[in-house]
């Protein structure tokens, strides 16, 4: 009953497992913490994923092909460390299949030319959208949150999921599309995450003082990002949960296969702590954006009711 949700509502749209913990982990542990009720459906398995554990190489979609049973134990493992108890997958776990994807000539993700049959990337969108349009229906969140038309970097599941959400949110609130699937809701916010062009340049410089020259190579922090970063001025909120830093960390700690816990990068960024992962941006797709006296948005429940 709607009379029993709480009062703050959040539903995130990620494509595989982690996708959320690296993009939205400080958010969520947040918003839980303080008491809103956050949803995260997860699209596919992973199964297309790098293994990065030896002894579980075995688990590869071109060995074993038992990786995405396992990126199910670590995402719980990540859910308990933000806090979060209401994490799904779209359609029920195993719908879709993690499409796979290859790098293109110009640096981005792209679709690769041997996808499997049953992936994501290939799904009918009506279909996809209704189990989706499902859940909004029955969390009726105020927000959600997403990946942008480009998926961020490419990626087809990606940009699969921006399509599957954007697609729901409207379905959604029609009062005479499939009332078999709940009473229409209106998401009143949408974002898509973002990367800041101001924070990466400084997160770069910071990484090379302190010794890291690898990671992110060739990527200056003085020139041009523009495929990884979104300038300030596109962005709505600037949502800092400095608290959540370690909660975020440790959820991504709960990803040994695909998250490379001990390498340089994590190290240093560790160290760095909260500026590094405990400060999240947002573009508003949907909604008006409620900014504050430094042109942000800070809370991405304001404005709503």
């Amino acid at each position: 009953m709607a009379e029993d949700l709480p009062a703050r509502r959040l539903l995130l749209v990620h494509a595989h497992p982690d996708d959320e913990t690296i993009a939205t982990g400080a958010i969520m542990a947040k918003y839980a913490a303080e008491g809103a009720r956050v949803t995260l459906v997860t699209c596919t398995l992973g199964e297309e994923g790098e293994v990065l554990v030896p002894e579980l190489e075995h688990l590869a979609s071109d060995r074993d092909d038992q990786l995405g049973p396992h990126r199910i134990t670590e995402r719980d493992a990540a859910m308990k460390a933000l806090g979060i108890t209401d994490a799904r997958w779209l359609g029920g776990a195993g719908t879709y299949r993690d499409s796979g994807m290859v790098w293109s000539e110009t640096g981005a993700a792209t679709v690769a030319p041997d996808v499997p049959a049953n992936a994501f990337w290939l799904a009918d969108l009506r279909e996809a959208a209704d189990h989706l349009v499902a859940v909004i229906r029955e969390v009726r969140p105020q927000v959600l949150v997403t990946y942008d038309d480009f998926g961020n970097y490419g990626h087809p599941d990606h940009v699969q999921a921006h399509r599957v959400a954007t697609y729901a949110v409207a379905l959604a609130a029609v009062p005479s599309y499939r009332e078999d699937l709940g009473e229409p809701w209106d998401v009143a916010k949408v974002y898509w995450t973002a990367q800041s062009e101001s924070w990466l340049r400084e997160g770069l410089r910071r990484l090379r003082e302190a010794g890291d020259h690898t990671t992110f190579e060739g990527m200056d922090p003085d020139g041009d990002l523009s495929f990884m970063a979104v300038p300030d001025d596109k962005i709505a909120a600037v949502i800092k949960a400095d608290e959540y830093a370690e909660a975020k960390l440790e959820a991504m700690r709960a990803y040994p296969t695909q998250i490379k816990v001990d390498s340089p990068f994590f190290a240093l960024s560790n160290n760095l702590g909260a500026y590094v992962w405990g400060t999240e941006f947002f573009r508003i797709a949907k909604g008006t954006a409620v900014p504050t006296d430094d042109g942000f948005e800070h809370d991405l429940f304001a404005g709503t009711r």
